[in-house]
Order: structure tokens, then C-alpha cells, then sequence
């Protein structure tokens, strides 16, 4: 590690090297300011940072909230909106934040230390000294525009969750939990009717209050030069002394030194309504306060008389393993109790949320409205039997022990690990960083919970749960609230109007226009070009060694050291394998299997042959396995495991089933395959609880507006063919109506059905291994694998990958002739995607100057955020580029009017193509960083770059080189390149002739969205999300689903082109 300046004025508190993760981990503190610096050295290509303040409010002015969004708009040395975001960019940066209820993040992510060395020390006067303005306040956080609607960027984000099911309850239950003058119990993004009300001087003095160098901590993980940090910081902190409260000025500290909660008096059953015309289902909430985040174990109740002084972190890990406890898996009580046998949710999910005194929080989903009470009690019920009943302590052992293998695997998967609990540890705990390391420099606290006798766990239970004070919210669904809220919402914009009157609309359009070219004052290039494009030299990227055995030998002979250790345990298995070696402690093994032999038809019942495969009983040595125990024995072997569309891998066409072990559990992840696959049972029992938990949870996947916008898109653009449109929520809607019938009806036809779904996947042609490990540490890497393809037919080719260009519709193929605009009672907001074609080969030769378009155009501050948030339109807006499957989307996101936002994106690359708007330089050099960055991102981990090497050389077939060769092709693009993929392929995204809409909205903006996308050239049409689903010819007689469904598509409905297309299949 690089020598300290000894003349700095931020003097170490601590420096600890974990035992457990290959990192060391400095904790700074200035002499001068107070403020907080915590390091976590580590290997890998990004710096990532985490610049918080600990905030506390006590109303829902959203004050928190707009400051996140207000420091980006310029500092006292960089007076301009959007400098910062313009120098990140160039500097293979990009920025962001996040507000929670107990504090505020900026993040700067960079590739290599010099970028991030960069942007440092003007992000942070960006935080701590920014300008503030009116005009901002007006444009970023709430403002009436010339049509009497309200918007505003946050205004818009706060609009598309205000009134969700989640909100709703989690705002209800603080209510309850907190009194008043405790931060928690307030809305820190905003009410909407605050927001409509908060002036820039309250927003103002919020920020003097908490934006404190004392009060910041900034958190950084990556290969950082600590010389370097501290100079930059020494530099930073002279130039901004004279602009903040002196730093000897008293300071109450949030949460800490504030009012705390009190417990609660008694316990809380509240029913809250939310907006939704299926009244079928709603959720349950209940919270309970646990210990304090700080206390010692003898502290935390009396009445447990806990002898150990080791610190709490014992107490959360102990809360945490028995919350896995209790509904961690389909094993575990609640879970299989409520969700497997009882079938009254259809899942039981925990959460603990760090505070001064931890929340403990259970949520049951999907449960059926009229019996949400029975169903709260029950789930008391079985919460206090199982406090008095025997504890299954060899299964808790278990847990104790899987927990600690996952966090060794996390600090090695993560690209910033230890971040969240430093953060905590700064918001809640001494300042000098003590508890930081007890609580990281060791896993010790495992040992010492493996020594719990039964009777502390179940105090554990009785105390902060089954006999707890509690607040419990019951979330019921309804159709009268929700055309309420929109007659409310119509009558209150049409009163706001009359109230302002003509003269009055057309004063606030000034005042917007005004404040918008206040805002978007040009940048001097002389600002931008003072700072220079960094040297790559600090960006360390991953390698991985990669080696082949089998089928993967095709794809060409390698010539080093691992192919050498494959080689040698070769035994002329014709299994296709893929090795990608990092220095791992762990071995993560994939099948990647081919989709393409099952039956069209059969492919929506893919969804509950998946749910199953981990959750199934199985049969060894001739004994029936029930699926309980085999999820013990999976969670006592593994680190993770899963099954799913290859979406990881560039490919959702695919299935990838993967498991993950210590490595020298190789070959026990080898025989879980064998077994999980053949050796399942296809048991009824099993079957019909997934059916019913699935079932349940459509109604809550149809209240997203972003999930059914992609929803609907899915519908129209993929074919019968596509797994990822027959898993979709407007196939299960149908679909697993016919399989619950002919489970009643005929059980014995699903069995068969399912059975020729595992025979068609898992055929030997159908399968590659990949295998992300240690080789060096795998003592039979290839040989291994000889039982697992035994009855398999070894000597059948490899099936080619599918594609995904095969399974989109003629739609999606030939776009340009569909519009729709699709209702939705449950949200407030708006949200557009079009799609257009697009290149269909990462080899084509206009993928480089289309890649730096669409960063260029995308860029934080770039022509589209400016004409689209900077201008209150949208929460946001960004194209994407699908070269699987030859197409291009344009996407507008939670905005109070959609098809305004998409006109001004429009407008702005038309700019372009027609050449009234010139390319900036600089800009340009930005666009290429960001693309680095983006290379970076993907391969931020061991893990990740290791997922990423295979899929570029077996799903793509690209050279292992590529993104050298793309990063070249990028430097060397023209702006004529640029301008000319503008035209032919931008352009059309957001031209009616040439691409397809879809827009889900809240029903009072229905009317002005059809008007306004028609005058943009389309002719949309208002369908209701029921009349796209599909049923893939899986009828229920009677049922009214199908008699709303209208899905048609290019002339004839869906169910008539899966019959063509299983037919010529």
C-alpha cells in the first residue's frame, strides 16, 4: 500500500485486513472538518464511491429527496447544470444517488483511479457547496407548465409510487411505528401535495443544516492510491472552509443524538386501501422493533441474561439466520406452512432494516382478499408454536454455517463489498471506528451462535416476535378507490387551471421557459477542456484463463497451463465443457441448455417445470426424498443455486441451471444435477402448490406500469416460440387457469406433459457445461463429469444455440404498424417504449458508430436527459440496442405526459440528422469513455468477467479479444458514422412509419396520450392488458378471462401461430 502523507490533516482511526476476503479495509477521520473516510482496498477495474450523509426531516416536504437531485445542477467554482455529469463522463465516470429514510448517497463509479481521482473533488463541492437556484428548484422538483399540468422531475418520480400498494402501506405502518418528531416516521422523497408547496429557501437551510463535512463519510472501494485521496482531500477541504458552519459550531447528529423511538405500547391491526380494479388478492406487512443496532448481547433484553460481551453484530447475525430460519426457503416453517401446504400466499418474504433500534419485517404476498385477518392470525399462531415447540437445530446449524460460506462468496462476487455496513456503521455507531472492526475483521460470531442451545433461539423468537408489540398492515385492494383517485386527480387539475386562468398559464409557461434557459446556460469548452481524458493505465481489468474440453474443442485448441491440467484429465468425454479459471475459493457450474426441442405449445408450462426443479422430491437408493429434505441437504451443500433464462449470458432464449459450491465440492454439484434432473419426481402435490402460488402472484405483477409495458411489448414482438414470451405474466394469467382445470380434471395429463419437457431439455445434444473456478484446485475437472452422462446419448452432435432473431414475430421483424395505449387503475405516471430494427450482428460494420450514438445521446447531461428530465417531462428516457434479436428501443419512464417527452426526444435527433445541431468534441470524448466504463461494469468481478469471457466466445462466437477490437472501432468512428446510423436506424425508433408503440398510463392521462402520439403520426389504439394475453390453446370452458381476450396479431390470433408454428416444428 502507497505511504501516507504525514502533513495531512486526516489522521487513520483503523486499517484491518479481514480474514475472510482478500481486501484491507482504512478508516480516516480529518482534524479540520470532522469528515469520515473509510477505504476498502481491493483488486478489480472500478473504483466505486459513496459519498453519504446521515439526513434527518421531521415533515414529507421531500427536502432529502430534492437535494439528491439539486446538486447535480451546478457548485459555487462550476456554476453550470450539468458540468459534473460532462466531466464524469469523460473520465470513465458516471454519477448517481439514492435517498433512504436515514440518509443520503452520492455515487461516482470509475474504470481505473485516475478517472475517479478526476471528478473527486468537484463532485464533492457539487454535494457541499452547490449553487441551489430558484430556477432549479422550479424545473427539477415541482412546477405547473402552460396546460396547468404538474411536473418536475421529482414531482414525476414521486407521482409514479405515491399511491402503489407498497407505498401506501409502508407510509401507514410508519405512521404507527414512529411518533411524531422521529425521522422515521415522515416520507423523505415527498408527498405530492408537499411538493407542490416546498419553496428553494426550505430546501435551502435543510441543506445547511445537514450537508456538514462532519456529517459526511465517504466510502470507496477499489485500487486506490491513498497518497493520492488524502492530497486531493487535504486541497478540497481549504477550498471550501470559509463557505460551511465552522466546524466547531455544535451539532446535534442525526438519529444518534436526536429523539429516539419509543417502544411500543401496544401492538397495531390496520387495514389500508390501495388502488386496483382485481380486488382478488392484497398483502400483509407486519413490523416488529428488534434490539438496538448498538447494545452489547447482555443488553439487549434482561430477560434473556446473556453472558457474552461480544458486540451486536452477534444479535443481527442471529435475527438474520433465524429469519432463514423461519421463511429463508420452502423448507423453512412459515414458508412451508403458509405457501407449500396451506397455500395462503404465495410467498412469505423477511427483511431487517439497520437503525438505532433494527425493524424486523415480514411480508405475505399475494394472499386472498377476503381472507387477509384469517391469514394474519394464522401466521401468528404459527410463530408461537414454533417458539414453543422443538427447534430443528441440526437445519439451524445449517444455516449458520451456509451464511458464513455466503458471505465469503458475496465479499468475492461483489464489485463493492462491505459498502452497506460501513455506511450503517457510520450513521449509527462511535465515530472512531471501533465496532467497524469488530464487526468486519472476522467471522468469529459464527462460531460462537453454533454454540446456542435451543432455548436462546427460541427467547429470540418469543422476544422480538411471536410476543412482541407489533404493527400489522393489511393491504386490500380497490376498484371504488381507484376511480376515485382519478376523478379526484381530473377535478383537481381542472380546478388548478381555472384557478390560473389563460393569462395565468401563460404566465407560468415564461416562468418554465425562463427557468429552463437560466438552467441550460451553455458551458464554456474552456471549463470542460481544463481537465484532460485520463490514462487507461489505472483501469486493472480481470483476466481469465480459459481452457476446453469435449464438444468446446471445436471452437479452437488453447495452449496454457490450465488447458494443460484439463487436458490431463481427459477422458475422451464428448462432453461439451467451457473452463474459465480465476482465483476463486468457490466453483460455480452451469448447464446452458438449448430450448429448441420443446414443444411450442408446452412451452408455457416451462414455468412451473423451473419453479420445481429445486423444490421437488427426489429418489436415492430406492427411497423417496421429500422435497423439505432436499432443500436441507441443497442449502447445507451449496453457496447458490438456480434455473432460468440465460439472460447473463446474452441469450434468454436459453436455460441455464447453475450451482455453486466451495470448490472442492466439485463433484457433489455434479451429482446434485444428475439427481435434481433425472432422479425428480413430477409429485401432484408439488405441482398444484406452484400452480396456486403462481396464480397468486399475477394480480400483483399486473400493478407494475414498467413490468407491463415490457409485458405487452414481449407479447407483440416475440413469437408463440419465444420461453421468455410463454413464461410471461400475460401467458400465466391464462395458461395456469388450464393447468389448475386439468389438475382437477385429468392430473395425469400435466405428469406426462412435464415429463416430456425434462426429456426434450436434457438430451445430450442439448447441453454445455460452463465452469467458473479455480482449475488449479479441481482434482478431476473433466472425468467428474462421466457419471453425470451416463444414459445419456453421448454420440449425437451438439445442437446449434438458437437465436433469438428466430423467435421474434412478424411484428417485431417488420415494426411500424402497431400502437397501443394500455389503462392502468395502479399507477400515476406514464411510461412509452417503441421498438424499430436495428443491426442483427455485433460484426456489423455500423455497430461501432451506433454504440457511440446511442452513449452519446444518453449521456447524464447529454441531449436527451437535457430535453427530457432537464425539462420535467420524464423521470427519464434511454434507447437500447438488442443485436440478438435485430432491434432498437426507445424508452420513456414515470412521466406525467409521455408522448411530450417522446416529441422532445424526437426533435433532438433530428437535430442531428438534419445537421442544425452540431456534435460537440467533447461530448463525443465523453461518449467513448462511457463506453469503456460500460466494459468495466460488465466485468467488475472474477465471477463476471469469467460469465462474460464465455459468453462472448460461446453464445456470441466472438473472438476472446473483442472488446478490444470494439474499443478501437469506437476511437475510431467519424461524425459522419455517427449522423448517419442516426438516421437510419435512430430516427426510425421514433418515427410512427417505422416502429411500434406501446404506452401504459394511469386512466385520466388515457385521452391526452392518444392525442398527443397521434399528432406525432401514430394511430394508437386503447386496449386493456387482459386483451393480450394468451393461452397458448390451454382453455378453461367458461372462463371470462378468455372471452376479454382479444391478442391479435398481424391479422390472426396467437393461438392460430403456435398451432402453425408447432405444426411445421
Amino acid at each position: 500500500m502507497p505511504s501516507i502523507i504525514s502533513k495531512s490533516t486526516f489522521k487513520t482511526l483503523q486499517r484491518f485486513s479481514p480474514d475472510y476476503a482478500p481486501c484491507t479495509i482504512t478508516k480516516y477521520e480529518s482534524e479540520k472538518t470532522g469528515m469520515n473516510v473509510v477505504v476498502v482496498d481491493r483488486e478489480g477495474p472500478k473504483v466505486n464511491g459513496f459519498f453519504t450523509l446521515a439526513t434527518e426531516i421531521h415533515d414529507d416536504s421531500g427536502a432529502p429527496h430534492t437535494l439528491e437531485h439539486l446538486c447535480f445542477m451546478g457548485s459555487k467554482s462550476y456554476r453550470y447544470k450539468g458540468v459534473l455529469d460532462k466531466l464524469a463522463t469523460r473520465a470513465y465516470s458516471n454519477t448517481n444517488a439514492w435517498t433512504a429514510t436515514d440518509h443520503t448517497a452520492y455515487t461516482l463509479e470509475s474504470a481505473g483511479w485516475d478517472g475517479f481521482a478526476q471528478i473527486l473533488p468537484i463532485y464533492l463541492e457539487h454535494v457541499i457547496v452547490p449553487t441551489l437556484t430558484d430556477a432549479g428548484c422550479y424545473t427539477e422538483v415541482h412546477h405547473v407548465d402552460g396546460a396547468g399540468q404538474d411536473a418536475g422531475v421529482v414531482y414525476s418520480e414521486m407521482q409514479g409510487v405515491q399511491n402503489t400498494q407498497g407505498e401506501l402501506m409502508d407510509l401507514r405502518s410508519k405512521r404507527l411505528l414512529y411518533p411524531e418528531n422521529v425521522g422515521f416516521r415522515y416520507e423523505t422523497g415527498g408527498m405530492l401535495e408537499q411538493l407542490r408547496v416546498l419553496t428553494a429557501d426550505r430546501i435551502r437551510k435543510f441543506h445547511r443544516d445537514m450537508y456538514q463535512p462532519k456529517n459526511l463519510c465517504l466510502v470507496i472501494v477499489g485500487q486506490v492510491d491513498h497518497a493520492d485521496l488524502l492530497r486531493i482531500l487535504d486541497k478540497f477541504e481549504d477550498s471550501i472552509i470559509d463557505d460551511i458552519p465552522p466546524p466547531d459550531t455544535p451539532f446535534t447528529r442525526p438519529w444518534v443524538e436526536s429523539q429516539p423511538a419509543p417502544p411500543l405500547e401496544r401492538s397495531f391491526l390496520e387495514t389500508v386501501e390501495f388502488p386496483e380494479e382485481d380486488e382478488s388478492s392484497g398483502e400483509i406487512a407486519v413490523t416488529f422493533f428488534g434490539p438496538s443496532c448498538n447494545d452489547l448481547i447482555q443488553g439487549w433484553s434482561p430477560a434473556f441474561g446473556f453472558l457474552s460481551r461480544q458486540l451486536n453484530r452477534s444479535v443481527a447475525s442471529a435475527l438474520n439466520i433465524l429469519l432463514v430460519y423461519l421463511a429463508g426457503s420452502s423448507a423453512s416453517v412459515l414458508e412451508n406452512t403458509l405457501v407449500e401446504k396451506e397455500q395462503v400466499a404465495s410467498a412469505v418474504y423477511y427483511s431487517i432494516e439497520i437503525r438505532p433500534k433494527i425493524l424486523i419485517q415480514f411480508n405475505l404476498s399475494s394472499v386472498a382478499t377476503d381472507r387477509l385477518e384469517q391469514v394474519e392470525q394464522r401466521f401468528f399462531e404459527l410463530l408461537r408454536e414454533t417458539a414453543r415447540k422443538p427447534l430443528d437445530m441440526t437445519y439451524l446449524k445449517d444455516c449458520i454455517t451456509r451464511e458464513r460460506r455466503m458471505i465469503k462468496n458475496s465479499v468475492e462476487s461483489s464489485a463493492t463489498p462491505f459498502s452497506e455496513p460501513i455506511i450503517y456503521d457510520f450513521l449509527f455507531a462511535d465515530r472512531d471506528g471501533s465496532m467497524l472492526r469488530a464487526d468486519l475483521s472476522s467471522l468469529k460470531e459464527f462460531d460462537e451462535l453454533a454454540t446456542w442451545p435451543e432455548e436462546k433461539w427460541q427467547s429470540l423468537i418469543k422476544g422480538w416476535m411471536s410476543d412482541a408489540h407489533h404493527v400489522t398492515i393489511l393491504g386490500k385492494p380497490s376498484a371504488v378507490l381507484s376511480k376515485k383517485l382519478k376523478s379526484e386527480e381530473k377535478a383537481r387539475i381542472e380546478e388548478q387551471k381555472k384557478k390560473l386562468g389563460p393569462e395565468g398559464l401563460k404566465t407560468l409557461e415564461k416562468k418554465l421557459a425562463d427557468a429552463k434557459a437560466e438552467n441550460d446556460k451553455e458551458i464554456p469548452k474552456g471549463v470542460l477542456e481544463q481537465f484532460h481524458v485520463p490514462s487507461t493505465s489505472t483501469i486493472h481489468f480481470i483476466g481469465t484463463t480459459t481452457a476446453r474440453s469435449g464438444a468446446a474443442k471445436k471452437l479452437g485448441r488453447l495452449d496454457n497451463e490450465m488447458q494443460q491440467l484439463v487436458d490431463n484429465d481427459d477422458s475422451q468425454l464428448p462432453l461439451f465443457i467451457h473452463f474459465e479459471h480465476v482465483q476463486s475459493n468457490f466453483a460455480h457450474v452451469s448447464l446452458i441448455v438449448s430450448t429448441e426441442s420443446v414443444p411450442i405449445a408446452l412451452r408455457p408450462l416451462l414455468s412451473i417445470y423451473l419453479e420445481n426443479m429445486f423444490t421437488s422430491p427426489i429418489e436415492r437408493n430406492g427411497q423417496k426424498i421429500e422435497f423439505e429434505q432436499v432443500i436441507k441437504e441443497l442449502e447445507k451443500d451449496t453457496v447458490d443455486y438456480s434455473i432460468g433464462p440465460g439472460n447473463g449470458i446474452g441469450n434468454p432464449e436459453l436455460l441455464v441451471m447453475r450451482i455453486s459450491v466451495e470448490v472442492e465440492k466439485y463433484e457433489l454439484a455434479i451429482r446434485w444435477f444428475k439427481e435434481l434432473i433425472w432422479d425428480g419426481f413430477f409429485d401432484l402435490e408439488r405441482i398444484a402448490s406452484t400452480t396456486v402460488r403462481l396464480l397468486a402472484d399475477i394480480p400483483d405483477a399486473k400493478r407494475s406500469g414498467g413490468n407491463m409495458l415490457s409485458a405487452v411489448e414481449e407479447m407483440i414482438h416475440s413469437s408463440p416460440a419465444s420461453i421468455v414470451r410463454a413464461r410471461s405474466t400475460l401467458v400465466n394469467a391464462l395458461y395456469l387457469k388450464g393447468v389448475r382445470h386439468h389438475l382437477a380434471e385429468d392430473p395425469e395429463f400435466i405428469i406426462v406433459k412435464l415429463k416430456e419437457i425434462r426429456d426434450a431439455l436434457f438430451q445430450f445434444s442439448n447441453i454445455r457445461v460452463a465452469v467458473v473456478a479455480n482449475v488449479e484446485k479441481l482434482a478431476k475437472p473433466v472425468s467428474s463429469w462421466e457419471h453425470f452422462t451416463e444414459g445419456l446419448e453421448t454420440d449425437k452432435p451438439l445442437h446449434p444455440l438458437e437465436k433469438r432473431l428466430s423467435r421474434v414475430s412478424d411484428a417485431g421483424r417488420n415494426p411500424g404498424k402497431l400502437a397501443y395505449v394500455v389503462p392502468m387503475p395502479t399507477i400515476d405516471s406514464s411510461f412509452a417504449l417503441s421498438i424499430a430494427k436495428g443491426p442483427s450482428s455485433f460484426r456489423d460494420p455500423r455497430v461501432p458508430a451506433l454504440t457511440v450514438a446511442l452513449a452519446y445521446l444518453d449521456a447524464v447531461e447529454g441531449p436527451m436527459w437535457v430535453a427530457v428530465r432537464g425539462t420535467g417531462l420524464a423521470y427519464g428516457s434511454s434507447f437500447s440496442r438488442y443485436t440478438d434479436s435485430g432491434q432498437i428501443s426507445y424508452s420513456v419512464y414515470r412521466s406525467p405526459n409521455a408522448s411530450k417527452a417522446f416529441q422532445a426526444g424526437r426533435t433532438v435527433v433530428e437535430g442531428f440528422v438534419n445537421g442544425t445541431t452540431e456534435f460537440d468534441a467533447l461530448a463525443l470524448e465523453g461518449a467513448i469513455s462511457s463506453i469503456v466504463l460500460s466494459v468495466a461494469n460488465s466485468e467488475a468481478t472474477m465471477a463476471a468477467a469469467a460469465q462474460m469471457n464465455f459468453a462472448r466466445q460461446v453464445i456470441r462466437e466472438l473472438p476472446d479479444d473483442w472488446n478490444e477490437q470494439m474499443l478501437r472501432k469506437v476511437r475510431e468512428v467519424e461524425v459522419e458514422e455517427i449522423r448517419a446510423v442516426m438516421k437510419d436506424i435512430v430516427l426510425p425508433v421514433l418515427t410512427a412509419a417505422t416502429a411500434n408503440l406501446v404506452v401504459t398510463c394511469a386512466p385520466v392521462m388515457e385521452e391526452n396520450l392518444v392525442d398527443g402520439f397521434r399528432d406525432l403520426g401514430f394511430a394508437p389504439e386503447v386496449r386493456s392488458l387482459a386483451s393480450f394475453q394468451d393461452s397458448y390453446g390451454m382453455e378453461v370452458p367458461g372462463d371470462e378471462d378468455l372471452e376479454d381476450e382479444q391478442g391479435e396479431m398481424d391479422g390472426r390470433s396467437e393461438s392460430e401461430e403456435c398451432e402453425d408454428e408447432g405444426e411445421s416444428e
